[in-house]
């Protein structure tokens, strides 16, 4: 029997249970046979037509025998085998048959699409073009899942029977439509553990130090409207509360599981949980990967996964759910309500954000200190943040992605209506030393994080007061639509500092209209009302009240930033109760600056205690706003040949194993089959067939060494430019070689390009990132000015022409000083086009395409290096899957 081409996985059911899926092998049969006999009559019919239960077992046999020739998985729930799918190709054909058998009992779950989802991809990479799929009319489920799948579908059908053919494949729209399914299963998956019915905790102890006596206090202080056990043998009460020897002991059901008992205990307890049915398990324990021990947490996840339980740590201190009154934590004190999500791997730091949000008046929504990660994850998390209404927005403390291309995807639509906020830590900006690539030089691990960050509309920062001050406008206030900001204050030099901090941050302070400016000088007495607008030091509430009304009302004002020095004028009190007034209902951002001061005024207006706060959190708004406001490009229809890259990359590493740096000719060929322009190229291995090179690419001409070492040939001295005869071409050729020795190995001649502007496009296969594609201004001072910009593919044509917009160069591109304009648009093509090499071949470890010479005909690389390295396939974004 043949093998599926999926590596087993466990997967999140529709209602958010755990499937293990995994391919059948023939020891699966008595498995097969038992399924078969649990099947309704109603199903076997419907999957084996009038044979019935009798074929349904012949079938099985042949599935599990030497004979058979087709590709099947097997699905598995609490261990047991509950479906089993498969395409048989047909030899004579590129089509293949296609089957599915669920257990009843597991039907309605999404297992059937998650099944269906899996063999399309299966076949798809095995060259299949055609799923076919005999279907009774009347068995409407099935038809409807095949029709929900989101792959193109052809019907032809008779009275009884429906034949359906399916295009397998991947694209935007079926990635959608999976992300959709995911989200639904992820969400359903954490809404068990955050909203549970009732609650256990398991070593609940009566020492009040023990971490399982604070949890247990704290679900209690926290009136948790469900019932609560505490799980102690050598107890009959914890915190005046009946308490119980195990699971078996509790009356009733158990949704979710506090863990805090040593280490070499939590396993007993995990198993006795999943005997139970629990739904989720929260670990506080220690002593897991953290101390060494990752085997004894890769056994618990194991025994979670088995029994459909979503696991929360180890390692960590608890969960929260304000809405649900549900602080299952060792928190010293229990979060106030509020519109800030929350995630932290680090314990240290969580208790300390929430403790300050708590003072700040922000409050927190639901939190979950994730611990050693070794289930519940950042990007789990923000599934289910994602539609949840007492969120607002999504603070995350990270110390590690688990899988970064996944958190991309999910954060950039995520952020398209709700805000993320990352502080993310333990990069090292060393980078790897070895690495000989400018463009892999540059993208250390801190740069990857930036590019990932930006790309999915995810707000940056470097440290918790930052994350809080920007938390507290974004959950408060609407987004500014503009950079345009208008000051109000009752002081000088403060209002001065707010006016430099804006301007340092690309928010720009403009001077108000006539019209405002008038009607400022008739209603206050105003010291200045050009903008900033200054009050006077006494200042009155009834002053600012006007100030604000009047400065909001003029249309070339995007946000108002009040600055205000307590006590003088009407005071503390009476001056925030004004503004937060005169700021109601207007549907413009207003910030306040209150010297000295942190917190929300009137439980609406941020303010901070310093103006460079304040101005910090509104620059981060108005960067957020753009990116939302980016237009969105129509889907890049790009033409490339994926099936000549392959092969040149498959033949290259056939024959050089252990990777290589690509000759020139190879080079140009792989990012030819991807439409990158590059210079035509003749090689030459000695003087008189550089000068016959050069009388094909027309003179003048460049000479460049060719050579396994030689990656920096000009410093090397291996380029000569503008040969403009015969003779100096084979003279440069001579003493090209006599300088170099063996490291010459041949050379390239081209025609010299015209003149433009250097760029460079470079490419790197990041170890943990993925992809990263830079863009550079090239030429001798790279990296002297550093003036480049990095993206994370997929990267379409406005990404790419935001990358460039963001080098210091870019004006070079719209005429410099009587200089003609270069095309930009297609030295952003090359972008798009390096990303997506990149993005489809994870073989390609590094790409330099230095220089790239933009004039205003086109953009074209005159110098390619290309490494590459055996790689694992990247996993396909539509492979649904737990990590």
């Amino acid at each position: 029997m043949t093998q599926p081409i999926d590596e087993e996985c466990d997967v999140l059911l529709r209602d958010g249970g755990i499937a293990h899926i995994r391919p059948l092998c023939a020891s699966d049969r008595e498995d097969l046979h038992a399924l078969v006999s649990r099947s309704s009559e109603r199903s076997a019919y419907l999957r084996f037509f009038a044979g019935g239960a009798a074929t349904a077992h012949a079938y099985m046999d042949r599935l599990t025998g030497g004979a058979y020739r087709g590709h099947a998985v097997v699905a598995l729930i609490d261990g047991r085998v509950v479906g089993v799918a498969e395409y048989i190709p047909d030899p004579r054909a590129r089509d293949a048959d296609i089957g599915i058998l669920l257990d009843d009992q597991a039907q309605g779950r999404g297992l059937g699409m998650l099944l269906l989802e899996r063999i399309a991809l299966d076949a798809a990479e095995s060259g299949v073009q055609e799923l076919v799929a005999v279907v009774l009319a009347e068995n409407r489920q099935m038809l409807q899942v095949i029709d929900d799948l989101g792959l193109p579908v052809r019907r032809r059908s008779d009275q009884s029977e429906i034949e359906v053919r399916l295009t397998p494949g991947t694209d935007a729209a079926l990635l959608r439509r999976i992300d959709t399914r995911m989200h639904e299963a992820e969400r359903a998956s954490l809404a068990r553990v955050l909203n549970p019915g009732s609650i256990a905790v398991v070593g609940a102890g009566r020492d009040p130090g023990g971490i399982g006596h604070r949890v247990l206090r704290n679900l209690i202080d926290g009136r948790f409207p469900g019932p609560v056990y505490p799980v102690n043998p050598r107890a009959r009460e914890v915190c005046h509360t009946p308490a119980y020897p195990d699971l078996a002991a509790v009356p009733t059901h158990v949704d979710l599981v506090v863990v805090a008992t040593p280490a070499d205990t939590v396993l007993d307890v995990a198993r006795d949980c999943a005997r139970h049915g629990v739904h989720g398990l929260v670990v506080v324990s220690a002593g897991f990967a953290e101390a060494g021990e990752a085997s004894l947490e890769r056994r618990l996840l194991r025994i979670c996964r088995d029994a459909g339980m979503r696991l929360v740590g180890p390692n960590c201190l608890g969960i929260v759910n304000t809405a649900a009154s549900l602080n299952a934590s060792f928190l010293p004190d229990s979060p106030p309500a509020g519109p800030l999500g929350l995630m932290s791997q680090s314990g240290a730091v969580a208790v300390a954000m929430i403790e300050r949000a708590g003072e700040l008046g922000l409050g927190i929504s639901s939190f979950a200190s994730v611990g050693d990660k070794a289930d519940v994850s950042g990007n789990d998390l923000l599934e289910y943040w994602e539609d949840d209404d007492a969120t607002r927005v999504i603070g995350m403390y990270l110390e590690s992605f688990g899988n970064p291309r996944r958190f991309g995807r999910i954060a950039r639509r995520i952020s398209a209506t709700k805000p993320i906020i990352v502080v993310n830590t333990g990069h090292s900006a060393s980078g790897d030393r070895t690495v000989r690539s400018r463009t892999a030089a540059a993208a250390t691990p801190d740069v990857c994080v930036d590019a990932l960050l930006r790309a999915s509309g995810v707000i940056r920062e470097t440290g918790v007061q930052g994350m809080l001050d920007t938390a507290r406008l974004l959950s408060f206030q609407p987004l500014p639509s503009g950079r345009r900001v208008a000051i109000v204050g009752n002081s000088g030099g403060p209002d001065a500092m707010t006016a430099d901090a804006c301007e340092q941050r690309g928010l720009s302070v403009p001077e108000l209209s006539p019209a405002t400016q008038a009607a400022l000088r008739s209603r206050l007495r105003a010291a200045a009302v050009r903008n900033p607008v200054e009050l006077s030091t006494d200042g009155d509430a009834g002053e600012f009240t006007s100030a604000i009304e009047i400065v909001l009302a003029d249309p070339a004002v995007d946000a108002l930033l009040v600055v205000y020095t307590p006590p003088f004028g009407s005071g503390l009190a009476a001056t925030g109760k004004a503004v937060a007034t005169a700021a109601a209902g207007r549907g413009r951002t207003v910030v306040a600056c209150v010297m000295g001061h942190d917190g929300l005024i009137e439980g609406e207006v941020p303010c901070y205690a310093f103006p460079e706060q304040a101005v910090h959190a509104l620059a981060q708004a108005a960067d957020h706003a753009a990116w939302r406001a980016r237009p969105t490009p129509p889907e890049d229809t790009i033409r490339v040949d994926v099936q000549a890259a392959r092969e040149i990359v498959r033949k290259d590493l056939r024959a050089h194993p252990g990777g290589r740096r690509l000759d020139t000719i190879a080079a140009a060929a792989l990012l030819s089959s991807y439409g990158v322009q590059v210079a035509d190229s003749v090689s030459a291995d000695g003087p008189e067939t550089a000068t016959e090179a050069a009388a094909w690419v027309g003179l003048p001409a460049v000479l460049k060494a060719r050579g396994p070492d030689l990656v920096h040939k000009t410093e090397a001295g291996g380029v000569r430019l503008d040969l403009r005869t015969p003779e100096e071409v084979r003279q440069a050729y001579r003493e090209m070689a006599g300088r170099l020795g063996p490291a010459m190995t041949g050379a390239v001649v081209q025609h010299m390009a015209k003149d433009g502007i250097e760029m460079i496009i470079g490419g790197v296969a990041h170890e943990t990132f993925g992809p990263l594609v830079m863009v550079a201004l090239g030429g001798f001072t790279t990296e002297l000015l550093a003036d480049r910009a990095f993206g994370v593919p997929p990267i379409d044509r406005a990404e790419a022409a935001r990358m460039i917009g963001e080098l210091r160069c870019a004006p070079l591109f719209s005429g410099y000083r009587g200089r003609p304009p270069a095309n930009a648009a297609s030295l952003a093509d090359q972008i798009v086009r390096v990303g997506r090499l990149m993005d489809d071949r994870p073989e390609i470890a590094e790409i330099d395409l230095d220089p790239v010479i933009v004039t205003s005909a086109g953009a074209v690389a005159v110098d390619a290096r290309i490494r590459l390295a055996p790689a694992a396939p990247r996993p396909s974004p539509c492979r649904r899957r737990l990590r």
